[in-house]
Formats: structure tokens, sequence, C-alpha cells
């Protein structure tokens, strides 16, 4: 696999697995107003939200960042 095709896949990787830790967080400790913590659906595209915010974020920052 070629070098920066595995460089942005592991940032990817790690910045969604980042967000989506801090999505679940937020969802259970109620700092949105998100509703029922029943709804699956509801929850799932809350943190699907968070998860896919910052990991692009992550890759730009890398990208930015990397000599």
């Amino acid at each position: 696999m070629p070098r920066m095709i595995r460089f942005m896949l592991t940032r990817l990787a790690t910045g969604f697995a980042i967000g989506s830790a801090v999505g679940f967080f937020v969802w259970q400790n109620g700092f949105a107003a998100a509703g029922t913590v029943e709804s699956y659906l509801a929850q799932g595209l809350f943190i699907y939200l968070f998860a896919s915010t910052i990991s692009m974020g992550y890759l730009a920052t890398a990208l930015l960042l990397e000599e």
C-alpha cells in the first residue's frame, strides 16, 4: 500500500475513533438537546456527526503539519 494512502487511512480512522468517543460522551451526559435516549437512530446519527467532522479535521491538521 502506498505510504500516502496508509497515512490518510490511519489518520481518518484515528479521528473517527476520537470523534465517536466524544459523540458518545456528549450524548450520554446530555449536553445536547437530543431527545430521548432510546432513539437509536438519532444516537447513531449524532455520534456519526461528531466522528465524521473530527476525522476530517484530524486528517486536515495532520496533512498541514506533515513535513
